[in-house]
Protein backbone atom coordinates (compact mmCIF):
# COMPACT_ATOMS: atom_id res chain seq x y z
CA UNK A 1 0.00 0.00 0.00
CA UNK A 2 1.18 3.59 -0.60
CA UNK A 3 2.73 5.53 2.24
CA UNK A 4 0.27 8.40 2.61
CA UNK A 5 2.86 10.44 4.49
CA UNK A 6 4.88 10.79 1.31
CA UNK A 7 3.81 13.39 -1.24
CA UNK A 8 4.30 13.76 -4.98
CA UNK A 9 5.07 17.28 -6.33
CA UNK A 10 1.40 17.61 -7.37
CA UNK A 11 0.22 17.17 -3.75
CA UNK A 12 -1.19 13.63 -3.89
CA UNK A 13 0.33 10.83 -1.83
CA UNK A 14 2.84 8.58 -3.60
CA UNK A 15 0.31 6.50 -5.50
CA UNK A 16 0.16 2.95 -6.79
CA UNK A 17 0.44 2.73 -10.55
CA UNK A 18 -1.84 0.73 -12.81
CA UNK A 19 -0.43 -0.55 -16.11
CA UNK A 20 -2.69 -1.64 -18.94
CA UNK A 21 -2.18 -4.70 -21.04
CA UNK A 22 -0.61 -3.97 -24.45
CA UNK A 23 -2.93 -2.36 -27.01
CA UNK A 24 -5.68 -1.61 -24.47
CA UNK A 25 -5.20 2.15 -24.44
CA UNK A 26 -7.00 3.27 -27.62
CA UNK A 27 -10.43 3.60 -26.00
CA UNK A 28 -8.91 5.47 -23.06
CA UNK A 29 -6.99 7.88 -25.31
CA UNK A 30 -10.23 8.62 -27.17
CA UNK A 31 -11.74 9.85 -23.91
CA UNK A 32 -13.41 6.88 -22.26
CA UNK A 33 -13.30 7.42 -18.47
CA UNK A 34 -13.20 3.79 -17.26
CA UNK A 35 -10.71 0.94 -17.12
CA UNK A 36 -12.13 -2.57 -16.75
CA UNK A 37 -10.50 -5.26 -14.65
CA UNK A 38 -9.72 -7.45 -17.68
CA UNK A 39 -7.65 -4.64 -19.25
CA UNK A 40 -5.13 -4.42 -16.39
CA UNK A 41 -1.70 -6.04 -16.67
CA UNK A 42 -0.23 -5.18 -13.27
CA UNK A 43 -0.17 -2.82 -10.33
CA UNK A 44 3.10 -1.36 -9.08
CA UNK A 45 3.49 0.18 -5.64
CA UNK A 46 6.93 1.27 -4.55
CA UNK A 47 9.31 -1.51 -5.63
CA UNK A 48 6.63 -4.18 -5.59
CA UNK A 49 4.78 -5.46 -8.66
CA UNK A 50 1.46 -7.29 -8.52
CA UNK A 51 0.63 -9.17 -11.76
CA UNK A 52 -3.10 -8.96 -12.32
CA UNK A 53 -3.28 -12.43 -13.82
CA UNK A 54 -2.61 -13.95 -10.40
CA UNK A 55 -5.22 -12.06 -8.38
CA UNK A 56 -6.57 -8.56 -8.38
CA UNK A 57 -4.84 -5.97 -6.23
CA UNK A 58 -7.11 -5.41 -3.21
CA UNK A 59 -7.18 -1.67 -2.70
CA UNK A 60 -9.57 1.26 -2.89
CA UNK A 61 -8.22 4.75 -3.41
CA UNK A 62 -6.34 7.07 -5.73
CA UNK A 63 -4.06 5.58 -8.35
CA UNK A 64 -2.22 6.62 -11.49
CA UNK A 65 -2.86 4.87 -14.79
CA UNK A 66 -0.30 4.12 -17.52
CA UNK A 67 -0.16 2.37 -20.84
CA UNK A 68 1.86 -0.86 -21.05
CA UNK A 69 4.78 1.18 -22.41
CA UNK A 70 4.66 3.62 -19.49
CA UNK A 71 2.75 6.60 -20.97
CA UNK A 72 0.88 8.49 -18.24
CA UNK A 73 -2.90 8.40 -18.76
CA UNK A 74 -4.23 10.12 -15.67
CA UNK A 75 -5.23 9.99 -12.02
CA UNK A 76 -8.33 8.20 -10.90
CA UNK A 77 -9.95 5.99 -8.30
CA UNK A 78 -9.21 2.28 -8.10
CA UNK A 79 -11.93 0.03 -6.65
CA UNK A 80 -11.17 -3.68 -6.46
CA UNK A 81 -14.85 -4.44 -5.71
CA UNK A 82 -15.99 -3.39 -9.19
CA UNK A 83 -15.47 -4.67 -12.72
CA UNK A 84 -15.03 -0.99 -13.60
CA UNK A 85 -11.85 -1.11 -11.60
CA UNK A 86 -10.58 2.40 -12.35
CA UNK A 87 -12.46 5.66 -12.97
CA UNK A 88 -10.58 8.72 -14.15
CA UNK A 89 -10.72 11.95 -12.18
CA UNK A 90 -8.20 13.82 -14.31
CA UNK A 91 -5.87 13.32 -17.25
CA UNK A 92 -3.42 15.62 -15.44
CA UNK A 93 -1.57 15.17 -12.16
CA UNK A 94 -4.15 17.19 -10.24
CA UNK A 95 -4.45 17.13 -6.49
CA UNK A 96 -7.81 15.56 -5.66
CA UNK A 97 -9.15 17.77 -2.90
CA UNK A 98 -11.97 20.19 -2.10
CA UNK A 99 -10.69 22.78 -4.56
CA UNK A 100 -10.66 20.16 -7.33
CA UNK A 101 -14.33 19.29 -6.79
CA UNK A 102 -15.29 22.94 -6.42
CA UNK A 103 -13.69 23.78 -9.78
CA UNK A 104 -15.43 20.89 -11.52
CA UNK A 105 -18.83 21.87 -10.10
CA UNK A 106 -18.35 25.53 -11.03
CA UNK A 107 -17.40 24.53 -14.58
CA UNK A 108 -20.56 22.43 -14.85
CA UNK A 109 -22.67 25.30 -13.52
CA UNK A 110 -21.23 27.76 -16.03
CA UNK A 111 -22.29 25.47 -18.87
CA UNK A 112 -25.88 25.30 -17.57
CA UNK A 113 -26.11 29.07 -17.13
CA UNK A 114 -25.80 29.44 -20.90
CA UNK A 115 -28.97 27.43 -21.55
CA UNK A 116 -31.21 27.84 -18.51
CA UNK A 117 -32.93 30.84 -16.95
CA UNK A 118 -32.66 31.60 -13.21
CA UNK A 119 -36.01 29.92 -12.51
CA UNK A 120 -35.22 26.68 -14.34
CA UNK A 121 -34.43 23.34 -12.78
CA UNK A 122 -31.60 21.38 -14.41
CA UNK A 123 -29.09 18.60 -14.00
CA UNK A 124 -26.00 20.26 -12.57
CA UNK A 125 -23.59 17.31 -12.72
CA UNK A 126 -23.96 14.39 -15.12
CA UNK A 127 -21.33 12.01 -13.83
CA UNK A 128 -18.46 11.15 -16.15
CA UNK A 129 -19.77 13.55 -18.81
CA UNK A 130 -18.94 16.37 -16.37
CA UNK A 131 -15.67 14.70 -15.34
CA UNK A 132 -16.95 13.62 -11.91
CA UNK A 133 -17.30 9.84 -12.19
CA UNK A 134 -20.50 8.46 -10.68
CA UNK A 135 -21.82 11.78 -9.35
CA UNK A 136 -25.32 12.97 -10.27
CA UNK A 137 -26.58 16.31 -8.96
CA UNK A 138 -29.98 17.70 -9.94
CA UNK A 139 -30.69 21.32 -9.08
CA UNK A 140 -34.38 21.99 -8.47
CA UNK A 141 -35.71 25.55 -8.34
CA UNK A 142 -38.79 25.38 -6.15
CA UNK A 143 -41.64 27.85 -5.94
CA UNK A 144 -43.74 28.08 -2.76
CA UNK A 145 -46.49 25.45 -2.41
CA UNK A 146 -49.77 27.04 -3.33
CA UNK A 147 -48.18 29.36 -5.88
CA UNK A 148 -50.73 29.85 -8.62
CA UNK A 149 -48.60 31.35 -11.35
CA UNK A 150 -45.08 32.20 -10.21
CA UNK A 151 -43.75 35.24 -11.96
CA UNK A 152 -40.38 36.85 -12.24
CA UNK A 153 -40.86 38.53 -8.87
CA UNK A 154 -40.96 35.17 -7.07
CA UNK A 155 -37.46 34.03 -6.14
CA UNK A 156 -37.32 30.22 -6.22
CA UNK A 157 -35.56 28.23 -3.54
CA UNK A 158 -32.75 25.86 -4.47
CA UNK A 159 -32.97 22.18 -3.55
CA UNK A 160 -30.45 19.53 -4.55
CA UNK A 161 -30.96 15.83 -5.20
CA UNK A 162 -27.71 13.87 -5.25
CA UNK A 163 -26.66 10.37 -6.26
CA UNK A 164 -23.25 8.99 -5.28
CA UNK A 165 -23.13 6.06 -7.71
CA UNK A 166 -19.47 5.12 -7.45
CA UNK A 167 -17.01 4.54 -4.65
CA UNK A 168 -14.86 7.19 -6.35
CA UNK A 169 -17.23 9.98 -5.29
CA UNK A 170 -18.53 8.26 -2.15
CA UNK A 171 -14.99 8.55 -0.80
CA UNK A 172 -15.15 12.32 -1.20
CA UNK A 173 -18.83 12.91 -0.38
CA UNK A 174 -18.13 15.42 2.42
CA UNK A 175 -15.87 17.53 0.19
CA UNK A 176 -18.47 17.41 -2.61
CA UNK A 177 -21.38 18.34 -0.35
CA UNK A 178 -19.35 21.18 1.16
CA UNK A 179 -18.53 22.52 -2.32
CA UNK A 180 -22.18 22.31 -3.42
CA UNK A 181 -23.33 24.20 -0.34
CA UNK A 182 -20.78 26.98 -0.85
CA UNK A 183 -21.56 27.36 -4.57
CA UNK A 184 -25.36 27.00 -4.58
CA UNK A 185 -26.47 27.67 -0.99
CA UNK A 186 -29.34 25.15 -1.21
CA UNK A 187 -32.27 25.23 1.21
CA UNK A 188 -32.15 21.44 1.41
CA UNK A 189 -30.40 18.38 0.03
CA UNK A 190 -31.76 14.88 -0.58
CA UNK A 191 -29.62 11.83 -1.29
CA UNK A 192 -31.11 9.35 -3.78
CA UNK A 193 -28.34 6.76 -3.85
CA UNK A 194 -31.01 4.04 -3.63
CA UNK A 195 -29.82 2.27 -6.77
CA UNK A 196 -28.40 -1.19 -7.38
CA UNK A 197 -25.25 0.06 -9.09
CA UNK A 198 -23.88 0.97 -5.66
CA UNK A 199 -23.98 -2.70 -4.69
CA UNK A 200 -21.74 -3.45 -7.68
CA UNK A 201 -19.33 -0.88 -6.25
CA UNK A 202 -19.26 -2.63 -2.88
CA UNK A 203 -21.51 0.02 -1.30
CA UNK A 204 -24.88 -0.01 0.44
CA UNK A 205 -27.85 1.83 -1.01
CA UNK A 206 -28.69 5.13 0.68
CA UNK A 207 -31.73 7.38 0.70
CA UNK A 208 -32.62 10.32 2.90
CA UNK A 209 -31.88 13.89 3.82
CA UNK A 210 -28.38 15.32 3.94
CA UNK A 211 -28.60 17.86 6.72
CA UNK A 212 -31.89 19.21 8.08
CA UNK A 213 -35.11 17.50 6.99
CA UNK A 214 -37.66 19.44 4.93
CA UNK A 215 -40.89 18.88 3.02
CA UNK A 216 -39.68 16.93 -0.05
CA UNK A 217 -42.77 17.92 -2.07
CA UNK A 218 -41.92 20.99 -4.11
CA UNK A 219 -43.28 22.80 -7.14
CA UNK A 220 -41.00 23.47 -10.09
CA UNK A 221 -41.62 25.28 -13.35
CA UNK A 222 -40.90 23.83 -16.78
CA UNK A 223 -41.68 25.71 -19.98
CA UNK A 224 -44.19 27.83 -17.99
CA UNK A 225 -46.09 24.85 -16.58
CA UNK A 226 -46.04 23.90 -12.90
CA UNK A 227 -45.14 20.43 -11.70
CA UNK A 228 -45.27 18.89 -8.24
CA UNK A 229 -42.16 16.86 -7.53
CA UNK A 230 -41.37 14.64 -4.56
CA UNK A 231 -37.61 14.60 -4.20
CA UNK A 232 -37.63 11.75 -1.70
CA UNK A 233 -40.19 9.41 -3.31
CA UNK A 234 -40.16 10.33 -7.01
CA UNK A 235 -38.33 8.18 -9.54
CA UNK A 236 -34.53 8.45 -9.75
CA UNK A 237 -33.70 11.90 -8.31
CA UNK A 238 -37.35 12.92 -8.05
CA UNK A 239 -38.11 14.01 -11.61
CA UNK A 240 -36.78 13.46 -15.14
CA UNK A 241 -35.28 16.79 -16.20
CA UNK A 242 -33.86 15.56 -19.51
CA UNK A 243 -36.96 16.02 -21.71
CA UNK A 244 -37.58 19.73 -21.14
CA UNK A 245 -36.35 20.86 -24.56
CA UNK A 246 -37.98 17.92 -26.34
CA UNK A 247 -41.34 18.89 -24.87
CA UNK A 248 -41.00 22.20 -26.68
CA UNK A 249 -41.12 20.27 -29.96
CA UNK A 250 -44.87 20.05 -29.38
CA UNK A 251 -45.30 23.83 -29.63
CA UNK A 252 -45.94 24.15 -33.40
CA UNK A 253 -47.92 20.93 -33.89
CA UNK A 254 -50.57 20.59 -31.15
CA UNK A 255 -52.69 23.73 -31.37
CA UNK A 256 -56.34 22.67 -31.66
CA UNK A 257 -55.33 18.99 -31.85
CA UNK A 258 -56.23 15.79 -30.02
CA UNK A 259 -53.17 14.46 -28.17
CA UNK A 260 -52.38 11.12 -26.52
CA UNK A 261 -49.55 11.20 -23.96
CA UNK A 262 -48.47 7.70 -22.90
CA UNK A 263 -46.21 6.60 -20.02
CA UNK A 264 -47.00 10.05 -18.70
CA UNK A 265 -45.31 9.74 -15.28
CA UNK A 266 -46.03 13.30 -14.03
CA UNK A 267 -48.16 14.46 -16.96
CA UNK A 268 -45.42 16.80 -18.17
CA UNK A 269 -45.68 16.10 -21.92
CA UNK A 270 -49.48 16.34 -21.81
CA UNK A 271 -49.41 19.57 -19.82
CA UNK A 272 -46.92 21.08 -22.25
CA UNK A 273 -49.27 20.10 -25.06
CA UNK A 274 -52.11 21.88 -23.26
CA UNK A 275 -49.90 24.94 -22.75
CA UNK A 276 -49.23 25.02 -26.50
CA UNK A 277 -52.95 25.00 -27.32
CA UNK A 278 -54.07 21.36 -27.63
CA UNK A 279 -57.85 20.98 -27.73
CA UNK A 280 -57.84 17.64 -25.88
CA UNK A 281 -55.12 15.71 -24.06
CA UNK A 282 -55.44 12.14 -22.77
CA UNK A 283 -52.57 11.02 -20.57
CA UNK A 284 -52.04 7.41 -19.51
CA UNK A 285 -49.85 5.51 -17.08
CA UNK A 286 -50.07 2.08 -15.43
CA UNK A 287 -48.88 3.43 -12.08
CA UNK A 288 -51.61 4.60 -9.65
CA UNK A 289 -49.09 6.94 -8.06
CA UNK A 290 -48.23 8.49 -11.43
CA UNK A 291 -51.92 8.92 -12.24
CA UNK A 292 -52.58 10.59 -8.89
CA UNK A 293 -49.64 12.96 -9.36
CA UNK A 294 -50.71 13.78 -12.92
CA UNK A 295 -54.18 14.66 -11.66
CA UNK A 296 -52.63 17.01 -9.10
CA UNK A 297 -50.52 18.64 -11.80
CA UNK A 298 -53.55 19.06 -14.08
CA UNK A 299 -55.36 20.90 -11.27
CA UNK A 300 -52.25 22.91 -10.46
CA UNK A 301 -52.20 24.19 -14.06
CA UNK A 302 -55.98 24.72 -14.32
CA UNK A 303 -56.06 22.30 -17.26
CA UNK A 304 -59.09 20.21 -16.23
CA UNK A 305 -61.09 21.24 -19.29
CA UNK A 306 -58.57 19.85 -21.77
CA UNK A 307 -56.57 17.22 -19.85
CA UNK A 308 -57.68 13.86 -18.51
CA UNK A 309 -55.61 10.95 -17.19
CA UNK A 310 -56.19 7.21 -17.39
CA UNK A 311 -54.72 4.43 -15.26
CA UNK A 312 -53.97 1.91 -17.98
CA UNK A 313 -51.41 -0.49 -19.42
CA UNK A 314 -50.22 1.46 -22.48
CA UNK A 315 -49.77 -1.72 -24.54
CA UNK A 316 -53.39 -2.70 -23.90
CA UNK A 317 -54.65 0.86 -24.33
CA UNK A 318 -53.06 1.24 -27.76
CA UNK A 319 -54.47 -2.14 -28.78
CA UNK A 320 -57.96 -1.12 -27.68
CA UNK A 321 -57.73 2.12 -29.64
CA UNK A 322 -56.63 0.14 -32.71
CA UNK A 323 -59.58 -2.23 -32.30
CA UNK A 324 -62.10 0.59 -31.82
CA UNK A 325 -60.78 2.78 -34.62
CA UNK A 326 -60.11 5.75 -32.34
CA UNK A 327 -57.61 8.25 -33.74
CA UNK A 328 -55.37 11.09 -32.58
CA UNK A 329 -53.53 13.99 -34.20
CA UNK A 330 -50.44 13.71 -32.00
CA UNK A 331 -49.12 10.79 -29.93
CA UNK A 332 -46.26 10.86 -27.44
CA UNK A 333 -44.42 7.65 -26.52
CA UNK A 334 -41.96 8.17 -23.66
CA UNK A 335 -41.63 4.73 -22.06
CA UNK A 336 -39.22 3.69 -19.33
CA UNK A 337 -36.11 1.85 -20.46
CA UNK A 338 -37.18 -1.51 -21.90
CA UNK A 339 -33.63 -2.81 -21.53
CA UNK A 340 -30.94 -2.17 -18.93
CA UNK A 341 -28.28 -4.40 -20.45
CA UNK A 342 -27.11 -5.52 -23.88
CA UNK A 343 -28.41 -9.07 -23.44
CA UNK A 344 -32.07 -8.00 -23.40
CA UNK A 345 -31.88 -5.45 -26.24
CA UNK A 346 -33.44 -7.87 -28.76
CA UNK A 347 -36.41 -8.43 -26.45
CA UNK A 348 -36.73 -4.68 -25.97
CA UNK A 349 -36.85 -4.27 -29.75
CA UNK A 350 -40.17 -6.11 -29.81
CA UNK A 351 -41.65 -3.90 -27.09
CA UNK A 352 -40.60 -0.67 -28.79
CA UNK A 353 -41.85 -1.90 -32.15
CA UNK A 354 -45.23 -2.93 -30.77
CA UNK A 355 -46.10 0.42 -29.23
CA UNK A 356 -44.76 2.44 -32.16
CA UNK A 357 -46.56 0.32 -34.76
CA UNK A 358 -49.87 0.65 -32.92
CA UNK A 359 -49.37 4.36 -32.43
CA UNK A 360 -48.76 4.79 -36.16
CA UNK A 361 -51.99 2.93 -36.91
CA UNK A 362 -54.16 5.23 -34.78
CA UNK A 363 -52.63 8.49 -35.98
CA UNK A 364 -54.65 10.52 -38.43
CA UNK A 365 -53.03 10.93 -41.83
CA UNK A 366 -50.35 13.56 -41.46
CA UNK A 367 -50.36 13.18 -37.68
CA UNK A 368 -47.26 13.45 -35.52
CA UNK A 369 -45.52 10.83 -33.41
CA UNK A 370 -43.01 11.96 -30.78
CA UNK A 371 -41.28 8.76 -29.72
CA UNK A 372 -38.42 8.13 -27.31
CA UNK A 373 -36.01 5.52 -25.98
CA UNK A 374 -33.97 6.09 -22.81
CA UNK A 375 -31.48 3.22 -22.77
CA UNK A 376 -27.95 3.51 -24.18
CA UNK A 377 -28.06 -0.28 -24.72
CA UNK A 378 -30.83 0.30 -27.28
CA UNK A 379 -28.75 2.41 -29.61
CA UNK A 380 -29.88 5.21 -31.88
CA UNK A 381 -29.24 2.94 -34.86
CA UNK A 382 -31.40 0.18 -33.37
CA UNK A 383 -34.16 2.67 -32.57
CA UNK A 384 -34.25 4.11 -36.09
CA UNK A 385 -34.24 0.62 -37.59
CA UNK A 386 -37.16 -0.31 -35.34
CA UNK A 387 -39.12 2.75 -36.50
CA UNK A 388 -38.45 1.89 -40.14
CA UNK A 389 -39.76 -1.64 -39.65
CA UNK A 390 -42.76 -0.47 -37.63
CA UNK A 391 -43.69 1.97 -40.38
CA UNK A 392 -43.38 -0.74 -43.01
CA UNK A 393 -45.56 -3.17 -41.08
CA UNK A 394 -48.12 -0.45 -40.34
CA UNK A 395 -48.17 0.41 -44.06
CA UNK A 396 -47.23 4.00 -43.27
CA UNK A 397 -44.85 6.52 -44.79
CA UNK A 398 -42.68 8.37 -42.30
CA UNK A 399 -41.11 11.81 -42.41
CA UNK A 400 -38.40 12.44 -39.82
CA UNK A 401 -38.89 16.00 -38.60
CA UNK A 402 -36.42 16.02 -35.72
CA UNK A 403 -33.90 13.71 -34.02
CA UNK A 404 -32.68 14.87 -30.64
CA UNK A 405 -31.29 13.65 -27.34
CA UNK A 406 -31.49 15.11 -23.85
CA UNK A 407 -30.99 18.77 -23.05
CA UNK A 408 -27.61 20.49 -22.69
CA UNK A 409 -27.59 19.70 -18.97
CA UNK A 410 -26.99 16.06 -19.99
CA UNK A 411 -23.92 16.48 -22.22
CA UNK A 412 -22.48 13.53 -24.10
CA UNK A 413 -18.78 12.97 -23.50
CA UNK A 414 -16.93 12.18 -26.73
CA UNK A 415 -15.47 8.69 -26.55
CA UNK A 416 -17.94 7.64 -23.85
CA UNK A 417 -21.04 6.21 -25.56
CA UNK A 418 -22.63 5.34 -22.22
CA UNK A 419 -23.39 9.04 -21.73
CA UNK A 420 -25.57 8.97 -24.86
CA UNK A 421 -28.75 7.30 -23.64
CA UNK A 422 -31.81 9.25 -24.83
CA UNK A 423 -33.17 9.20 -28.37
CA UNK A 424 -36.17 11.37 -29.20
CA UNK A 425 -37.61 11.36 -32.73
CA UNK A 426 -40.44 13.49 -34.10
CA UNK A 427 -42.14 11.83 -37.07
CA UNK A 428 -44.95 12.79 -39.40
CA UNK A 429 -46.94 9.74 -40.36
CA UNK A 430 -48.88 9.23 -43.62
Amino acid sequence: MPDNNLKEPHGNPVLPRLFLKPKEEDRILEGHPWIYDNEVKEIRTGKQCFPFSNSRFEYTGLMEAYTASGFFLGIGYYNHFSKIIFRFFSRERDEINGEFFSKRIKTALELRKNFFSPGDSFRLVFGEADFLPGLIVDCFKAFPLGTDNPGAEVIPQVFLSIQFLSRAVEEYRDLIIDALRKILNPVGIVERSDVRVRVLEGLEEKKGFIGPEFNPEIIIRENSILLKVNLLEGQKTGYFLDQKFNRRLLSPIVSGKRVLDTFTHTGAFGLNASLFGAAEVISADISPEAVALTKENIILNHSEKTNTVLEADVFELLKSYCDSGETFDVIILDPPAFTKNAKTSSKAYGGYKEINLRAMKILKTGGYLLTCSCSHFFTDEMFMNMLLNAGRDAHKKLQIISRTGPGPDHPVLAGYPESSYLTCVLLRVF
